[in-house]
C-alpha cells in the first residue's frame, strides 16, 4: 500500500509542477550560462535534499551547499530544531559565501516558516539572486509562523511537494509514519535536472560516478573548474 501512496504523491507532484519545473530549470540554465553557482540549502531532514544536490553521480557540478553543523540532527536533534528557528543564522552562513546576480538559490523546507530558510531566501533576493523554493504550500499554510514572511513568499519559483502537514502519510486515514518530503524533494530536484539536460544547448557540467571506469578522470576537469569557488569539493 505504501508504494501506491508514494507513486501517487510523485505523480501528483509532477502534475502540480508542470509549469514550475521548466521555469526552475531555466533559472539554473541562466546561471550556468553566466558561469554562476547554484546554492543549495535546507535544515533538519531537508539537509538530505542538499546532499542530493551536491557532488553525486549525475548531479550538477556547480552546486555550492550552504550548511551549518548545528542544523544537522546528527549533531544534536533538539538543538537542530532550535537552530533553524534562530533568527540571524542565515546571515552567519552567508557571510562565508553568498549568492549574487549570476547565481541561483534553491531552498528545501517542507514547512517553510522558520527564520533560517526564510532569511536565506530574503537575503539572496536582496542581492539579486533568484530563489527556487522546494516546499509544501499546504504545510506552509498550516504551520505556525516564526518569521516575518514564509519561504514561499520569498521565492521566485515554487516547486510544491504537496506534502500534508506533519509530513507523515501512512496510514492515510490517520497518518503517523512514512514521511514523504525527502522522496518528493529528490524527485523534484531531479526533474529539474532532467529538464535542464533536455533543453540546454551546451554540455551541462555533471558529475560521473567515481565507482565506474573513467569516473575519476571525467570528474578531474570539473574539480579544477569549481574547486576554487566551492571549497567543499576538496
Amino acid at each position: 500500500m505504501i508504494v501506491d501512496l508514494v507513486t501517487r504523491a510523485v505523480q501528483d507532484a509532477e502534475t502540480a509542477n508542470a509549469e514550475s519545473i521548466p521555469k526552475a530549470a531555466e533559472l539554473v540554465l541562466a546561471s550556468l550560462r553566466a558561469d554562476g553557482l547554484v546554492f543549495s540549502a535546507g535544515a533538519g531532514h531537508s539537509l538530505a535534499a542538499v546532499a542530493e544536490t551536491f557532488y553525486r553521480a549525475g548531479g550538477l557540478a556547480s552546486v555550492y551547499p550552504l550548511y551549518h553543523p548545528e542544523l544537522l540532527p546528527l549533531h544534536g536533534a533538539r538543538a537542530s530544531t532550535r537552530t533553524e528557528r534562530r533568527s540571524g543564522l542565515a546571515a552567519e552562513v552567508l557571510a562565508e559565501r553568498a549568492p549574487g546576480p549570476d547565481d541561483v538559490l534553491v531552498v528545501f523546507s517542507n514547512s517553510g516558516v522558520n527564520p533560517y530558510p526564510v532569511e536565506l531566501a530574503h537575503a539572496a533576493r536582496a542581492a539579486g539572486a533568484p530563489v527556487i523554493a522546494v516546499s509544501s504550500r499546504v504545510s506552509v499554510a498550516a504551520a505556525p509562523k516564526r518569521a516575518a514572511s514564509t519561504l514561499i513568499e520569498e521565492a521566485d519559483i515554487v516547486l510544491d511537494t504537496g506534502v500534508r502537514p506533519g509530513d507523515a502519510s501512512f496510514p492515510p486515514e490517520n497518518p503517523r509514519t512514512a514521511a514523504l518530503s525527502t522522496v518528493l524533494n529528490a524527485f523534484l530536484w531531479n526533474a529539474v535536472l532532467a529538464r535542464l539536460v533536455s533543453t540546454a544547448d551546451f554540455e551541462v557540467p555533471l558529475w560521473r560516478s567515481a565507482n565506474v571506469p573513467g569516473g575519476d578522470e571525467a570528474n578531474a576537469s570539473l574539480h579544477a573548474r569549481y574547486l576554487p569557488r566551492i571549497p567543499q569539493l576538496a
